[in-house]
């Protein structure tokens, strides 16, 4: 059925491609980008074989244009060793909502200023709570570089892969499976970059910071062995660990010697991390005053050096990573480059300005605050004023309601599209990642890999509890 679903997809591209056997000619590479729309469509919403045979359709037109998934490991060693003399802060944008239109925004802000250092990530509790396998949001990612003409590596990022605690606790097995599992999944689907997140386990309560640290660094030995037993040919993984869960006290250089003494110990002869995420001062998703709005937040930026020069300068990685910065004011954006951190993790302002924008209809969301009060009311803290609640909890209406969303009217969607593409321009200037087209190329070598014939139809994988879980 997955052929008869490919073969009536090509037909309906008006001879933009033929395929040969299992690889796929690009006859007119301007034209196939006006097909994108509706493809992707059909990878998200379609039936279960229309969705395999356009997910296989937009990877195999995406390898034959030259936009291929990556690993963003070795522009981060080299940057350990000292070889990139320009200052920038990647940007790693979690598309939550609209991916394909977000992305297209992206790359629409990115070609404009020839910025080729970008993150496009989703985390565990995301791919549950937004309906996105990370099958579909590669091809989301993929078929918006299509449509919007760009060409090169992408950098696609499993976020957070983090141990839940309390599962954890539980079942310790069970939870490590679950992590492994979803690593299967998300390499097979072209996820090179991966953020092992077991910082979760981290115990202060331990009289000295090996104690503390111990379960961290031993897990995340455990699954960078793991991830460099499945990687595919020519493709070193960029991984990450992490050693002060967002929300926490603030990492130390002591934090960091602890975990990597123990990690480095412990990984045998693979390649090790490429980074570390640290906590300074944030929160995902902000803090949430009574009335609905964000209190202010002070990052320290001092611990954000002092980390970012230690990883570098002692351990060879790309920096220090900060997480939670998207509710930041936009005078804070500068300072992660003027602190030397490698990576900046952004998310919720982004489905904010979606589901806040003028253009979504106030008949949606006023459906999706009853639906929160029905359906995620058992998360209302007892002193949780109603903005507050329907604030932090919105999220988790991302995925029963993707579909409204991305089938609001056109005029609607470019109107979210403009706007994303001016936030996006603006974090990228503040970033300092225009002109690092040449630097990615110089460094990452994307290689063109192809994937089986669709055979059979996408299978449905059921989505997981999230609660306690990292965005």
């Amino acid at each position: 059925m997955a052929m008869n679903a490919l073969d009536r997809l090509i037909g309906s591209l008006a001879g933009s491609v033929e395929r040969r056997d299992d690889r796929v000619i690009v006859r007119n590479r301007e034209r196939i980008s006006s097909h994108m729309d509706g493809l992707i469509r059909e990878a998200v919403f379609g039936e279960a074989a229309g969705k395999a045979a356009a997910r296989w359709l937009i990877w195999e037109i995406s390898q034959a244009l030259g936009i291929r998934p990556a690993s963003i490991h070795e522009l981060y060693a080299a940057r350990g060793r000292g070889e990139i003399a320009r200052t920038f802060t990647i940007p790693a944008v979690n598309l939550r909502m609209l991916a394909y239109d977000s992305a297209r925004a992206v790359f629409r802000a990115a070609r404009k200023i020839d910025a080729g250092a970008i993150i496009f990530e989703i985390a565990r509790s995301e791919i549950s709570y937004t309906d996105q396998r990370p099958a579909e949001y590669v091809s989301a990612v993929l078929a918006a570089a299509v449509r919007e003409g760009f060409r090169g590596p992408v950098f696609i990022q499993g976020d957070h892969f983090q141990a839940g605690a309390k599962k954890y606790a539980a079942d310790p097995e069970a939870e490590l499976k679950a992590i492994r599992e979803l690593i299967t999944e998300s390499i097979s689907a072209g996820f090179y970059n991966i953020d092992i997140d077991t910082s979760t386990l981290v115990d202060i309560s331990k009289p000295s910071l090996d104690e503390q640290q111990k379960l961290n660094f031993e897990l995340c030995a455990e699954l960078t062995r793991f991830i460099r037993a499945q990687e595919p040919n020519g493709v070193t993984i960029s991984v990450g660990g992490e050693i002060g869960e967002v929300g926490q006290k603030n990492s130390s250089p002591e934090d960091l010697g602890a975990f990597m003494k123990g990690y480095d110990a412990l990984r045998g002869p693979v390649t090790g991390i490429s980074k570390i995420s640290v906590q300074t001062g944030t929160s995902h998703g902000g803090v949430v005053l009574p009335d609905g709005t964000l209190a202010q937040v002070a990052i320290d930026f001092d611990v954000l050096r002092e980390l970012s020069e230690e990883a570098r300068s002692k351990y060879g990685m790309g920096g220090a990573v900060q997480h939670g910065a998207s509710t930041l004011p936009d005078s804070a954006f500068h300072k992660f480059v003027e602190a030397g951190a490698c990576e900046v993790h952004l998310a919720t302002a982004f489905q904010s300005l979606v589901m806040d924008h003028e253009a979504t209809p106030e008949a949606l969301r006023r459906e999706i605050s009853e639906w929160l009060m029905v359906n995620a009311a058992g998360e209302r803290k007892p002193k949780d004023t109603e903005a507050q609640f329907l604030y932090k909890t919105r999220k988790k209406a991302v995925g029963p309601f993707k579909k409204q969303f991305w089938t609001l009217p056109e005029a609607a969607l470019a109107a979210i599209g403009a706007s994303l593409e001016k936030q996006f321009a603006f974090l990228f200037e503040q970033l300092a990642v225009g002109r690092t087209t040449g630097i990615v190329a110089k460094h990452v070598q994307a290689s063109e890999a192809h994937q089986s014939l669709p055979e059979a139809g996408v299978k449905t994988v059921k989505g997981e509890s999230t609660g306690g879980l990292a965005d």
